[in-house]
């Protein structure tokens, strides 16, 4: 498939919208409060590139640094430890603000839960954070990964205590074969993709990701921005993007929210698909997906975040994998003055598309449907660094982008 840039623009409704606010501002309060309660909390850093927004003709840049997220350099923790307090909270019949950390690795608490297994699908990112939260509960967990997953992500998840193995499965095949596992042995299955009958569990990942969102916009009130004019969110089934945005909305309110645009590798466009069929119908990318964007490679839209991104997004845009190289090389060789961030594929994408419609003149026509200009304050997350390191090298040193 020729990689070329791709954009659905979205009309602005204030009438009709779905409701967002279970992942509002209280909601982003209550997951923070319990990823606080864990003794590896930490706000992550956010980023002022103020040097890089000048070079481009920006207002401001910001980027959101989850490399730091609980010494597990990335953000997908978030999601997965609160599902998984969410559900012992649940099993045990108590409210989870009621059962902080210290509280839930009590012995007590281990006794009245028993020996619970998590299982998910990922690429990496989510299982370790799964298998992370798992082994601080002293819980099991189980992770099956997708073709083509980095053996350093494969070892970090073993290395917590996990079963973890590459299957040769895409990733949608791999969320499958975890469901089966599930239903088989009677595991408890940890995933943000959902479908019908499995809800629960998604739409708490989706909270917990709140907890990122509502960190930057208090980061941007230090910075004197009270609000970004645009935020950039990176989408594989939509779980993270469709959370963010449901914050955003909740937060700033649906007119005075900022410009919201949805970014994914040409190679796995579910939500561009989607969004640019506009029929009400999900589209699925069942065939190859080999993006270097490892953690954005599925094909699957997960129905809840949709739901939110169908009605409180303003931009799907699709982009070839030399997007995310770039980005990967801006953060990592900053301009004077401006702090370095080390960035994966994923991570990098939103970054990156920035970049390019803002120099490459081919690209005129996005720059003026994004609405960007000398007055833009951007918001970018960087969801990872360097999780598989010879990739990293392989991308900013070599400029090996197109495969591994």
């Amino acid at each position: 498939m020729d990689e070329c840039f791709k954009a659905v623009h979205r009309p602005r409704r204030t009438q009709g919208l779905s409701d967002v606010s279970a992942f509002g501002l209280e909601a982003a309060k209550q997951a923070r409060a319990f990823h606080a309660s864990f003794p590896e909390y930490g706000v992550t850093p956010l980023a002022d590139l103020s040097g890089l927004a000048g070079a481009l003709g920006l207002g401001g840049v910001y980027v959101k640094d989850e490399s730091y997220r609980f010494g597990l350099n990335a953000f997908k923790v978030l999601g997965g430890s609160f599902a998984i307090g969410s559900y012992i909270a649940g099993r045990l019949g108590v409210a989870l603000k009621d059962l902080p950390y210290e509280k839930m690795v009590s012995d007590a608490v281990r006794e009245k839960l028993g020996e619970i297994t998590f299982v998910t699908a990922t690429d990496g990112n989510h299982g370790r954070g799964v298998a992370w939260t798992a082994n601080r509960l002293r819980q099991k967990a189980v992770v099956y990964m997708p073709k083509g997953s980095a053996l350093e992500r494969l070892e970090n998840i073993r290395a917590l205590g996990a079963e973890a193995s590459i299957t040769d499965l895409n990733y949608d095949d791999a969320v499958r074969l975890a469901n089966q596992g599930a239903e088989q042995y009677g595991w408890v299955m940890v995933q943000d993709t959902a479908w019908e009958g499995y809800e629960d569990i998604p739409a708490w990942i989706m909270q917990g990701y709140t907890t990122m969102a509502l960190e930057a916009v208090e980061q941007l009130r230090e910075h004197q921005v009270e609000r970004p004019t645009h935020v950039f969110l990176q989408a594989g089934v939509g779980a993270m993007s469709g959370g963010v945005t449901g914050f955003l909305s909740d937060y700033y309110g649906e007119k005075d929210r900022p410009i919201i645009t949805i970014v994914e590798p040409n190679k796995a466009d579910c939500l561009y698909r989607t969004a640019r069929a506009n029929d009400g119908r999900l589209r699925f990318v069942s065939d190859g997906m080999d993006t270097i964007m490892a953690g954005l490679a599925c094909g699957e839209p997960c129905t809840i975040g949709w739901k939110v991104l169908a009605d409180h997004a303003d931009h799907f845009v699709s982009c070839p994998d030399y997007t995310a190289a770039k980005g990967m090389r801006v953060l990592g060789n900053p301009l004077a003055g401006d702090p370095r961030v080390v960035s994966g594929e994923s991570g990098a994408a939103t970054l990156g598309l920035v970049a390019e419609v803002m120099q490459n003149r081919s690209l005129d026509w996005l720059r003026e449907e994004l609405q960007l200009d000398g007055n833009s304050r951007v918001l970018c997350i960087s969801t990872e660094g360097d999780t598989d390191r010879a990739g990293y090298r392989r991308i900013v040193w070599d400029g090996a982008y197109p495969s591994f």
